[in-house]
């Protein structure tokens, strides 16, 4: 295989993700206020707010509203968009896995490991779902164990504080109570905020990510979904203006989310004969693993369908341009990586199923900006919010 170096239009790109104003160094702000020092530099907008000092700081991450979901979804004048402070970034990929990872760790993909929403995990030797715990497209599960949880293990913000000697709490379905509606979920928030001391609060919910997913970005449902966040988080910071405490409630995303045309990849046999295993990470960055005698006679067979929706960059093009993030490596990281990553610069996803192809309509986890520009929303409960 050539080992292509990155030229100018490469590293442009690869650029669009600013790992120095990003959702991991979110992340970083909160770790040092609480007196944990962080592996990367803060977030300046979110240092700004935090230095006023609060009794509580809570951060809810609502998957998928990235700006471009705001933009076309959330009335301007609404809750959300007047305390919008600014906005940064995703990491890459754009995804919840990654994304919402590096908000819970202060670490970039590169570091946790934690990549796409199909992982291939070289210890085992398969794809795997990284949430689901099952083979890529079955429901099979993966192992008797938590594959992404055993072999990528990460110290989380939560955890980070509290060996510190702080206080901090984790609202999230997959965290007990595993509180799921988000009505119990700011309940929860509410009744954390009530007690006394300084404490850190992260408050994840699914959605909208997940009715976009169905029902595309701007469909009703989708609009209603973000409607009804909005007013279940301006009813909770008004609740907690009521209390003596004070309470910083910043709001962001872990991606947004675009509308894109989709294909299946089992309708190019001419790519799949290419293969060792199906790809991996999302329908919208390709995870490419290819035959050695295929390796080199692959960019023109993939380019010959998708040059104008995908780049296809080597291994060694991705590392120079350090996509997934800097910092320490993960000892596994690049076993991860295949022979080549096809990164979506465009309007169209490469399903690896049928049914994902009929069944999807929004999604993400390409290099656009719909994808990887996430909000920075605050509210100064006892300031901003009229109880």
């Amino acid at each position: 295989m050539k080992q292509l170096s990155i030229g100018k239009g490469d590293r442009k790109m690869f650029e669009m993700i600013d790992y120095t104003k990003c959702i991991t160094n979110l992340a970083c702000s909160v770790l040092k206020e609480f007196g944990v020092e962080p592996s990367h530099n803060t977030f300046a907008m979110a240092d700004e707010v935090m230095k006023e000092g609060y009794d509580n700081i809570v951060l809810i991450l609502l998957d998928g509203m990235g700006m471009s979901i705001l933009e076309k979804n959330a009335d301007e004048k609404g809750f959300l968009c007047s305390h919008l402070y600014g906005e940064f970034q995703s990491v890459y990929l754009p995804t919840t896995v990654s994304s919402t990872t590096s908000a819970l760790s202060g670490l970039n993909p590169s570091e946790h490991a934690w990549l796409g929403w199909d992982c291939y995990y070289p210890e085992i030797d398969k794809n795997v779902t990284v949430f689901l715990n099952t083979l890529t497209s079955s429901e099979e599960t993966a192992a008797d164990y938590p594959v992404a949880y055993k072999l990528r293990p990460y110290k989380n913000v939560i955890e980070q504080i509290k060996e510190a000697g702080g206080d901090a709490y984790l609202v999230a379905p997959f965290a007990a109570p595993y509180t799921r509606i988000f009505e119990e979920q700011t309940e929860a928030v509410f009744e954390l905020c009530k007690k006394p001391g300084k404490k850190y609060i992260y408050c994840y919910n699914p959605q909208p990510d997940g009715i976009m997913h169905k029902t595309g970005t701007t469909s009703k449902e989708s609009k209603e979904a973000l409607r009804a966040l909005e007013k279940e988080i301006e009813d909770l910071c008004r609740k907690l203006n009521g209390l003596e405490t004070r309470t910083l409630v910043m709001i962001t995303a872990d991606h947004g989310q675009t509308d894109p045309k989709g294909v299946c990849l089992l309708d190019y046999p001419d790519i799949i004969d290419c293969l060792t295993r199906m790809p991996s990470l999302e329908p919208r960055t390709l995870n490419l693993f290819v035959k050695q005698d295929s390796v080199d006679v692959f960019p023109e067979i993939f380019n010959r369908h998708f040059a104008d929706k995908f780049r296809l960059y080597t291994k060694k093009q991705v590392l120079e341009g350090k996509l997934f993030g800097p910092g320490k490596e993960h000892a596994k990281f690049r076993d991860m990586l295949g022979d080549y990553i096809a990164i979506a610069v465009s309007d169209l996803a490469i399903y690896f199923t049928y049914e994902d192809l009929q069944q999807q309509k929004g999604f993400h986890g390409g290099m656009t900006s719909e994808e990887i520009r996430i909000p920075f929303i605050k509210i100064d409960c006892k300031k901003d919010v009229i109880h």
